[in-house]
Formats: C-alpha cells, sequence, structure tokens
C-alpha cells in the first residue's frame, strides 16, 4: 500500500470522526458536511505534498 493510500484513510478517519462528533453535539447536517469536505480536501492537498517526488523547479 502506499504512502499516499495510508495518508489519505487516516484523513478520512480523521474526517469521520469528528463528523461523528459533530453529529453527537447536534450540529446541522449541512455543517458537518462542510466540515467534512474541508477537512477532506485539506487532507488531499496534503497528501500530495507530502508524497510527490522532487520537484522539479526552476532552472537557473
Amino acid at each position: 500500500m502506499s504512502n499516499f493510500a495510508i495518508y489519505m484513510i487516516g484523513i478520512v478517519i480523521v474526517a469521520g470522526a469528528l463528523a461523528y462528533g459533530a453529529y453527537a453535539l447536534s450540529v446541522p447536517p449541512v455543517w458537518i458536511g462542510v466540515g467534512a469536505a474541508v477537512i477532506l480536501g485539506f487532507g488531499l492537498m496534503g497528501a500530495v505534498k507530502k508524497t510527490r517526488g522532487p520537484s522539479n523547479g526552476p532552472r537557473r
């Protein structure tokens, strides 16, 4: 299993746990969905940043 997949599984678990906690606190479902989408988006960006190879930056 790749590092990217492991990272994303962790992010999904965190998002699910936070969504469940928000549900237990009676947060409206719309805001739970918005929060979960934001967490997954940041997680995806972080996973890509952590697992990509060395960048081919500008040549000087």
